[in-house]
């Protein structure tokens, strides 16, 4: 029985079509958003997200990347240099700025100075509701959601 349930999930998992998660469980749906609301993880901002914050380098030792990491760093656009050994910031350098939208580099560079600068967050978007046998477009509980749904809601009313 469990197995014809998995079956008829899968099959009806291509009304979603995004990067998706699963979660399985017995709490209220209430409950689960409250949760994923109250949720979030810092993270490594990528390539096109914007700055939080400005981040300047002073010159001086970097003791904390191996001498072989030189190139990289380099590659990177830093001023650097490798004095007995050990990686030396030569001038001030000026990652980025508050607001800035990042580059790969940029953001390179902010991920191997540890900066995190970007948020993780998880938005419901569908519900399987066992009873009908379908899934259900979430309620506009979370903060996330609200600009999407209006925008789908507005579509919907147009078709």
């Amino acid at each position: 029985m469990v197995l014809f349930c998995v079956e008829y999930i899968t099959v009806n998992l291509v009304e979603i079509a995004s990067e998706v998660g699963l979660l399985f469980t017995n709490h209220t749906k209430e409950e689960v958003n409250e949760w994923f609301t109250k949720y979030t993880e810092r993270d490594f901002a990528s390539a096109g997200n914007k700055a939080t914050l400005t981040v300047s380098l002073d010159p001086g030792l970097l003791e904390q990347f191996p001498h072989s990491m030189e190139p990289q760093l380099r590659q990177q656009g830093l001023p650097i240099a490798l004095k007995k050994g050990v990686v030396t910031l030569l001038s001030d350098y000026e990652v980025c700025k508050e607001g800035d939208v990042l580059t790969p580099e940029q953001a390179r560079v902010l991920k191997l100075f540890g900066y995190e600068m970007a948020e993780f967050k998880v938005t419901i978007k569908y519900m399987w509701d066992a009873k009908s046998g379908r899934f259900q477009k979430m309620d506009n509980d979370l903060p996330e959601s609200t600009a999407e749904s209006e925008g789908d809601s507005k579509e919907e009313d147009d078709s």
